[in-house]
């Protein structure tokens, strides 16, 4: 089951800023009323495959993570596969061009990453 928690939080957390990315320019959309301005900003969204792919993506990991479930104890599937999912969404910044994270972020992802081992292992 840990592999499907590492799987879950990769899928999760290494798309969101690639999502993220797929959505820039959703912003200059101006529509006159909320029903054609929502209409208009999901044509927008589910027609661009920058958008859609890494979506897809993410999605699967829901997938992933109700089937790791089914044979996993909640109470640490659920904190393994959040904790995980952040430290990726860190790492896939790094891949588009966000920051470096500074000293206590990273020592933050180490303490990360070693707890899900230790609920993993134990």
């Amino acid at each position: 089951s840990g592999i499907g928690f590492i799987l879950t939080a990769l899928c999760w957390g290494f798309t969101n800023p690639f999502i993220k990315r797929g959505s820039v320019g959703i912003e200059r959309i101006k529509k006159g009323n909320w029903l054609m301005q929502t209409l208009a900003e999901t044509w927008f969204l589910f027609t661009n495959w920058r958008y859609v792919v890494p979506l897809a993506i993410n999605l699967s990991g829901s997938a992933v993570y109700y089937y790791t479930l089914s044979a996993a104890d909640i109470t640490v599937a659920v904190p393994i596969t959040n904790s995980l999912a952040l430290v990726f969404t860190i790492l896939g910044g790094l891949l588009v061009g966000e920051p470096m994270p500074r000293g206590k972020e990273l020592a933050g992802m180490m303490c990360i990453v070693l707890g899900a081992a230790l609920c993993v292992t134990s």
